[in-house]
C-alpha cells in the first residue's frame, strides 16, 4: 500500500537535475511533514513547489511543477 499523498502539494528540498532523475520533496501529512524521493521529467530546482501525480512503493513520487493560484487584485 502506497501512502495517500497523491494530489498534495510539497516543496522540494533537493533538486531533480533532470528527466528521470531523483530529488526530494517535502510534504506536509499526518499532522507533520515528512520526506518523499521525488521524480520528475524535468528539471525541478530546490525551493520549487510541486504537485504529486502519482506515488509508488518505497516512498518514491511523481511530480510536476505547481504555481498556486493567488488571489485577483481587489482593486
Amino acid at each position: 500500500m502506497t501512502d495517500p499523498v497523491t494530489g498534495l502539494t510539497g516543496t522540494i528540498t533537493s533538486p531533480i537535475r533532470g528527466a528521470g532523475a531523483l530529488g526530494e520533496v517535502l510534504v506536509a501529512i499526518r499532522g507533520g511533514t515528512e520526506l518523499y524521493i521525488a521524480r520528475a521529467q524535468e528539471p525541478i530546482a530546490a525551493g520549487a513547489s510541486v504537485l504529486i501525480i502519482e506515488a509508488h512503493p518505497g516512498r518514491i513520487v511523481d511530480v510536476v511543477p505547481w504555481v498556486p493560484l493567488t488571489s485577483p487584485d481587489p482593486r
